[in-house]
């Protein structure tokens, strides 16, 4: 992607997170997903896949946790809370990382957010235990780079867990182009990965689906950050029926050079 390109869409979500910051947006979404008031989210990993997260990483204790696209922070600073993992946070949001910290030191946990590409975040090779990515890495120009650095940051051994949404038909073309093209497993498969298991999730899709149904009628009442959560369940919601949520995971090879 050209620098130019890489800039714009820095500055979209730098714009798209400032604007969600709204209390009245995130208790509605807070409410369908099941999280603790308090939690930040600009993602849609509901309270009950925060433990199957949990589950699928198999860190060890003590362990590092890489949160790509980490976003506000929420979903990465609750797993590091459960597993006692010490966690990092990658996004190019600046704006973003800035609202990460402020929920990091409200509930007064520690950890690092870096502003990074997801594709090329600096770690060294072979250095954290576990990484997570909640349903963004679609947003990424070439989704496979990220799961070549995926491979590289992991430890040998090491898990890796991502949530998104597939096509249940990648041939229907009335699908957005990024959604057609999501393909986890093979994601994984093409960066040397093993054990790769890739779940469906329809109680998460039926908690979606309630959340776009009343944000869709929604009143703003001249709250931006309300009106934003409107419009993109507009967009969503003729699609969301020919979509599959999934939860994927995947074993970085024993005693193997990452790529």
């Amino acid at each position: 992607m050209a620098a130019d390109d890489v800039a714009a869409k820095v500055r979209h979500f730098d714009n798209w997170y400032a604007a969600i910051e709204s209390p009245r947006r995130d208790e509605i979404v807070q409410r369908h997903l099941g999280l603790p008031a308090g939690m930040l989210s600009g993602s849609l990993l509901p309270w009950e896949g925060i433990a199957e997260v949990v589950e699928l990483l198999r860190l060890p204790v003590p362990a590092t946790l890489l949160d790509l696209a980490c976003g506000r922070g929420g979903y990465g600073l609750e797993v590091a809370a459960r597993t006692g993992a010490s966690l990092i946070g990658v996004d190019f949001s600046v704006e973003a990382l800035r609202q990460a910290d402020h929920s990091a030191d409200s509930l007064g946990r520690d950890a690092r957010f870096v502003v990074a590409d997801i594709a090329a975040t600096g770690l060294p090779p072979a250095s954290v235990d576990g990484v997570m990515c909640i349903d963004a890495v679609h947003i990424a120009s070439e989704p496979a780079d990220v799961f070549g650095e995926v491979r590289r940051v992991l430890r040998p051994g090491g898990r890796a867990v991502v949530s998104n949404w597939e096509a249940r038909d990648r041939d229907n073309d009335a699908l957005p182009e990024w959604l057609r093209l999501v393909d986890c497993a093979a994601w994984f498969a093409g960066a040397g990965f093993i054990d790769i298991a890739v779940l469906e999730r329809p109680v998460w899709e039926q908690r979606e689906r309630a959340l776009w149904a009343e944000a869709a009628i929604l009143d703003s009442a001249g709250d931006d950050a309300v009106a934003s959560l409107r419009d993109e369940a507009i967009e969503v919601m003729p699609y969301v029926a020919f979509t599959r949520r999934v939860l994927a995971s995947a074993t970085a090879p024993p005693h193997q050079v990452a790529h």
